[in-house]
């Protein structure tokens, strides 16, 4: 029996407990298909790590990672630790590290669950950001001169190489040429962006020439929000960059229904590296406690991270346990529903364990 060695870092607010409702939905999938099994090792980083040593994790986090199977990721950010102190000390350097260059967003409207768009439902909206996930906006590179002068400069550059750029290229048209519509939607800014994002564009043709039967076309990323809204049916896989993608994205989840259902993979499509699956919601430190954090989000990352590890049967098992689920109507408050944390987990274990598939 496979034996999949998995880091959990639920870090803060919410993070604690959906990560709890993943682990024990996990160690109930994999008990009842009994051909693998998870070892889970916890690690207590995030913003408690830091108010007590001045970092959000370990100068060897890294090296304590790097020998697992994969990595299992709650939230990050607190109301008292400033936003790029969390970012920057434990998500970033993670990705960064690991190379895990690319960041997999699917999203759909689930059954039972209502849409804030217009007659849309289950089908309607089906789609996969691919999101460059190691340089581009995010690359971390600038700085400031001349600090509380009034000649005080900031400078944040965008960086983006042919390398990483042709490889999240190659990655996205693949995965549209293995679903069904083979359709790819390439997000760009190169009217006004007239550097980095002109290469962008470049060399998605130069790609795309290397996937003749998939079909792609090319957006302006304020004009995608439009398209995204107004025509969701026209859109299948897209790309942009690690910017307009992490905006995108969030988009995608409301338009789904919530932040609360959105899934992610930071993938290392090479395998060199574990790669690192987390909820999109974030912390959430409003209902922090409270019982009532959607674990939906959590539980498709789940789903995954299981098809990373090359166990497809019990991932479909899993998403169809979560859809009967929201189909039932047991859901939390941020899709309309009464329903607490352990409530929706339960009901996901029972279906998952009355599953004849």
């Amino acid at each position: 029996m496979k034996t999949f060695n998995i880091a959990t870092i639920p870090a803060d607010g919410i993070g604690p407990e959906v990560i709890a409702a993943g682990v024990a939905v996990l160690d109930v999938l994999a008990a009842r298909d009994g051909g693998f099994s998870f070892n889970f090792q916890n690690f207590d980083w995030g913003s408690d790590y830091y108010r007590a040593h001045g970092r959000m994790m370990p100068e060897d986090g890294l090296d304590l990672l790097k020998g697992h199977d994969a990595i299992f990721f709650g939230a990050v950010g607190a109301p008292d630790v400033p936003d790029h102190i969390t970012l920057w000390g434990l998500r970033l350097p993670i990705c960064q590290g690991f190379d895990q260059y690319a960041n997999v967003r699917p999203t759909r409207i689930l059954p039972g669950i209502s849409a804030p768009l217009r007659d849309r439902g289950p089908g309607d909206l089906d789609w996969v950001i691919v999101r460059e996930n190691s340089e581009g906006e995010y690359a971390g590179h600038g700085g400031r001169a001349h600090r509380g002068l009034p000649e005080e400069v900031a400078t944040e550059t965008a960086i983006f190489t042919r390398v990483g750029v042709t490889r999240i290229m190659r990655y996205a048209f693949s995965l549209a040429r293995s679903r069904p519509r083979r359709l790819l939607t390439v997000v760009t800014k190169s009217n006004a962006q007239r550097h980095g994002m002109v290469m962008w564009d470049e060399i998605a043709a130069e790609v795309a020439a290397e996937f003749p039967d998939v079909t792609w076309d090319k957006m302006l990323v304020d004009a995608m929000t439009v398209r995204m809204t107004l025509d969701p049916a026209s859109l299948d896989t897209i790309v942009a960059t690690n910017l307009h993608a992490d905006i995108l994205s969030d988009l995608a989840g409301a338009l789904a229904g919530s932040l609360g259902v959105a899934p992610t993979g930071n993938i290392d499509p090479e395998r060199r590296f574990p790669s690192m699956f987390e909820p999109i919601h974030g912390s959430a430190f409003d209902i922090t406690g409270k019982g009532i954090a959607n674990p939906v989000a959590t539980f498709w990352t789940a789903c995954q991270m299981l098809e990373h590890l090359g166990q497809d049967a019990p991932a479909r098992r899993l998403m169809k346990a979560i859809e009967d689920v929201c189909a039932a109507g047991i859901m939390t408050p941020d899709v309309g529903g009464s329903s607490t944390t352990r409530e929706v987990t339960d009901a996901v274990i029972e279906s998952i364990r009355g599953s004849n598939r």
